[in-house]
């Protein structure tokens, strides 16, 4: 049997990544770095789709020669139960209305249906942003008019809890873990047997991130809103993508934030320790989810590979279980599995 190649993409808030498999061995691969200025020039999300669109071509063009698949990362699409799902039109319309939050990852169906047009192939995207696997009451939110949404890096939580219950030699039906991932947005939640019970919404809560507030003390953001110094956009973009990191320190990139730390930036050096302190924060209450009975804390995503930040988290949460550290991108490697199962017939692919 000849051997799948898939082609795999994966927009993020500040990162566009690309892979191409060999089945389940990874060939190439780059994680192309998005300036926070660069992306400022658009307006929208959806308005970078072209720039992301040529980057990604680029690349492509230089060192992909064919491919069986292509499979994106999935967004904030409807809810739905977790799987491989076929693109369609109606994805890539849910996508761009941006049905349920603007973000990134919108983009991940359609660019997958656009490389998979230049090679004659078909696109998936696995385990959308949307998996929805919630009990009862992590829904209630306070407000009858407002519900708790099930929105997270649900790719990358998947992927970490089987990870480590392998590690763990746990049966995964058998597993409780607390898995936080760590990137331009910020997701922790309480998994057990394998099941995203709850999370915080990365998008509005939680802790804050390299370009997202996280959650804010609710009257003085209304004093805000009602101001009249913003329009609902400006608003929107204050929430998500200038702020965080963004809006202390001006920019969402790790590396520098770290750099000005060890050259004596002490206000870097709070807002790092601050959103390390709200991390370790919600690990803790999503403990309580679990009852305390937590095998391990997991975390997972791309800053995961900073062990300034693991360590100030772990310091603080090592008490609950013991945390293991993931650093880097299994989103790819659970993109192309996802598509592998399709394209070897172990697994039917869902449709939207």
């Amino acid at each position: 049997m000849n051997p799948h190649r898939i082609l795999v993409v994966n927009p993020g808030s500040t990162s566009t990544k690309l892979a191409l498999f060999v089945d389940d061995e990874r060939a190439e691969g780059v994680s192309l770095r998005h300036d926070v200025g660069d992306l400022g020039k658009f307006r929208s999300v959806w308005d970078q789709f072209e720039f992301r669109l040529s980057i990604c071509r680029e690349w492509v063009c230089a060192h992909v020669r064919g491919a069986s698949a292509v499979v994106g990362i999935g967004g904030l699409l409807r809810s739905l139960e977790g799987g491989t799902y076929v693109v369609s039109a109606k994805m890539i319309a849910d996508a761009r209305s941006n049905i349920q939050g603007e973000h990134a990852s919108n983009l991940g169906c359609a660019l997958a249906d656009q490389l998979a047009r230049d090679f004659g192939c078909p696109s998936y995207v696995v385990d959308p942003v949307s998996v929805d696997e919630f009990e009862c009451l992590a829904r209630y939110s306070g407000h009858p008019l407002i519900q708790r949404r099930s929105l997270s890096h649900a790719l990358s939580i998947h992927a970490a809890a089987q990870r480590a219950a392998q590690e763990l030699d746990l049966p995964l039906v058998n597993s409780s873990f607390v898995i936080a991932h760590l990137g331009g947005g910020i997701s922790v939640a309480p998994v057990l047997a394998g099941r995203i019970i709850d999370v915080n919404d990365a998008s509005s809560d939680g802790p804050f991130s390299p370009e997202r507030t996280g959650g804010l003390p609710l009257q003085p953001f209304i004093s805000i809103c009602f101001s009249g110094k913003y329009n609902e956009q400006e608003i929107r973009s204050m929430v998500m993508g200038k702020g965080g990191m963004v809006g202390y320190l001006g920019t969402n990139s790790m590396e520098d934030i770290e750099k000005r730390i060890e050259e004596g930036d002490q206000i870097a050096r709070e807002v790092h320790e601050a959103m390390a302190y709200q991390i370790a924060k919600e690990i803790g209450a999503m403990a309580t989810v679990l009852r305390g009975g937590v095998n391990a804390i997991v975390l997972t995503g791309g800053l995961a590979a900073s062990h300034r930040l693991t360590s100030l988290i772990s310091e603080r949460v090592q008490f609950i279980s013991p945390v293991l550290v993931y650093a880097g991108d299994d989103e790819m490697n659970a993109l192309a599995l996802g598509a592998l199962r399709v394209l070897q017939g172990i697994e039917e692919a869902k449709e939207y």
